[in-house]
């Protein structure tokens, strides 16, 4: 066991502990990664709020790097100082959905000895298989990627989620190809990363929608070719007047079930909806099937944006090396742990587009 200062939820809705947690030594296939970043991202404040439900305490906190600090048994791949980014994609490789290349969706519960405990040494939630909001994390090596680039911390820590979600919910979800038209409902951090997807997979015209006016300005620096207002009036007839017709994709990248509600509308014959967002469990939303089904139209669900991690991040990585994706620029500002809380006040304002908690020894 060794001694992290972590973040604790010790009462949902109520800000994050400070505390002094045990982590125990990683067990077969397990690494133990010492952090240089952790993202903060609207899944971690959801669950800390209490709307997806869960066990208390916990520590939430998913979109990470470091370096591995320590390997168990049969680690396959990685050696004590390599870089890595640490994602929630925890994955048995053997399932059906493993062999047919969709880790996302594994079938296997995964369960191992938990791998933090309190003071007291009573069990604490690793929440999303990664409890990133601490020091260190000891996670299976089928969630972290090895960075072989000098990239920052804190911007390998966006490829965790918030980067991987957008850009594959484009490229492997919606499987998008050159020419066709895209709208992206929300400019937050996913949407950023789903119009970098179009740009990059050769959208003609990608069409941003957010309820604030700055928003759309930092969407066209993304790669947005126009933007509208969600709040006007039948915002989806003024993005089919901009494109011409209705998109041929539309991806919601905010947890809003009103907002699904009206998805639909913005697309064209044949288009589909991808689901990338997600609202509060319990929540509902209602379409007419009929006028859907008549023009083949579709809803699907993309879950981290159908990626294989060890695919997708060091292509991604590739392309940021080139300066054909943004990184750097999704940041908006660097906190320490201690002002965790402070940071997650910052981002439920909704400006910002990704937070970043850095723990400057490892910068």
């Amino acid at each position: 066991m060794v001694k992290i200062k972590a973040a604790v939820c010790q009462k949902f809705g109520a800000p994050l502990q400070i505390e002094t947690i045990n982590l125990r030594e990683p067990l077969t296939g397990e690494v133990e990664v010492t952090l240089g970043a952790v993202a903060v991202c609207h899944s971690d404040i959801s669950f800390a709020a209490g709307d997806w439900g869960g066990e208390l305490p916990a520590v939430y906190g998913h979109e990470a790097a470091g370096f591995v600090s320590k390997t168990g048994n049969a680690v396959k791949g990685f050696e004590i100082g390599d870089r890595v980014v640490v994602t929630l994609i925890k994955s048995c490789g053997n399932c059906n959905n493993c062999l047919e290349g969709n880790p996302t969706i594994c079938e296997a519960n995964n369960l191992a000895m938990p791998p933090i405990l309190s003071a007291k040494n009573k069990t604490i939630q690793q929440a999303m298989n990664c409890g990133a909001f601490a020091e260190k994390v000891v996670v299976d090596q089928s969630q972290i990627v090895k960075l072989n680039s000098d990239l920052s911390f804190a911007a390998a820590s966006l490829l965790a989620c918030g980067v991987i979600t957008g850009i594959g919910a484009v490229v492997n979800a919606a499987k998008l190809r050159p020419g066709q038209d895209v709208v992206v409902i929300g400019a937050g951090g996913v949407g950023l990363n789903a119009i970098q997807g179009a740009r990059i997979a050769g959208a003609r015209r990608i069409v941003a929608v957010d309820t604030n006016k700055d928003k759309l300005t930092t969407a066209k620096e993304f790669g947005a070719t126009d933007g509208v207002l969600a709040t006007e009036k039948s915002p989806w007839r003024i993005s089919k007047s901009l494109i011409g017709r209705g998109a041929d994709v539309v991806l919601v990248t905010v947890g809003n079930s009103a907002v699904y509600d009206v998805a639909p509308r913005y697309l064209g014959y044949g288009g589909k909806v991808v689901m990338v967002g997600m609202p509060k469990s319990g929540d509902r939303s209602t379409y007419e099937p009929v006028m859907m089904a008549a023009v083949s139209q579709g809803m699907i669900g993309s879950k981290m944006g159908d990626v294989v991690i060890k695919r997708d991040i060091p292509w991604i990585v590739d392309l940021y090396n080139q300066g054909r994706i943004k990184l750097d620029q999704l940041i908006s500002k660097t906190w320490r742990l201690e002002q965790i809380n402070e940071a997650i006040a910052d981002t439920k304002l909704g400006a910002a587009k990704r937070n970043v908690i850095v723990f400057e020894e490892y910068k």
